[in-house]
């Protein structure tokens, strides 16, 4: 648009949507995290004046979360499921890049499509579904051989591999998504000078996929950290944070120090955001 053209009606339309979208996204977000700083026992206006009890405040009422033994278990439980996670799902997902980019067998669209198919089947299909296989043969096992394969009890166990089954086929379309942009003539001159097929791979390929390996890896651990429907069929004794923060709702309600969690969640989740993108935009410039 020249300097002299005013804005067409189009134009401003099209601008009030664009902020009134951002507003929409941000409004509770933002009203989230501020009533996480508001000196009251309740979310809820009138601002009763600046705090930090609900972080940092030893005593009840205004127990902060620093010093809430459940929930600082959950967060923990949360942390140890979500590095699991987001390590299988970053190593499988390299290796189905490699299957599907470079291999060669029969069916492999159709098993393409069937590994895409979990990230479109709803997490409470996929909990019942893994805790029904998952309790069955552990039933089976001990009918039958007298044999207690108690990882197969709702638990860690459980949650890392209800999580991995969807979150794997994130990891592994970005993954070979970066894999396809690979110029395979690094690898045959590097063949050619005498390199082995594994230093091949640990000099070139590798550091070209690290990129895309890192940013699916966080990618997969905020979407780990705050998974709810397929944990909630799958977890045991060991809540992660999301199901404490349920389990508190429902038992007594809303209070500030789960807007105080939400506030750390969405700070902790910015930056692990923003360390993505800066892996990925170091790796193009370079």
């Amino acid at each position: 648009m020249l300097p002299s053209e005013k804005p067409t009606p189009f134009l401003w339309g099209f601008r009030i949507y664009v902020a009134a979208f951002f507003v929409f996204l941000a409004a509770p977000l933002i009203a989230a995290g501020a009533f996480a700083f508001n000196d009251s026992l309740f979310p809820a206006l009138p601002w009763q004046g600046f705090t930090l009890d609900w972080f940092f405040n030893d005593t009840e009422p205004k127990l902060g979360m620093f010093h809430d033994r459940r929930l600082l278990r959950g967060l923990y439980f949360s942390f140890v499921i979500a590095v699991f996670v987001s390590a299988l799902s970053a190593f499988v997902g390299t290796t189905n890049a490699f299957l599907f980019v470079r291999g060669e067998f029969p069916a492999k669209n159709f098993f393409y499509i069937l590994m895409v198919v979990p990230l479109v089947i709803p997490g409470v299909i996929l909990g019942i579904s893994i805790l029904v296989l998952a309790s069955n043969t552990a039933n089976y096992a001990e009918n039958a051989f007298d044999i207690e394969l108690e990882f197969l009890r709702p638990g860690l166990f459980l949650v890392v591999l209800g999580q991995f089954s969807f979150i794997t086929t994130i990891t592994s379309l970005v993954i070979t998504a970066r894999l396809k942009k690979f110029d395979g003539a690094m690898e045959e001159a590097a063949l050619n000078l005498g390199a082995s097929r594994a230093r091949v791979l640990r000099t070139i390929t590798l550091p070209f996929l690290r990129p895309a390996m890192i940013a699916s890896g966080i990618v997969a651990f905020l979407v780990s950290f705050e998974n709810f429907n397929t944990t909630l069929f799958l977890v045991g004794s060991e809540a992660p944070l999301t199901i404490t923060m349920y389990d508190r709702m429902a038992k007594v309600g809303s209070t500030p120090v789960l807007n105080a969690v939400s506030f750390f969640l969405m700070i902790g989740s910015g930056l692990l955001a923003l360390i993505s993108i800066l892996v990925q935009r170091d790796k193009a410039v370079r």
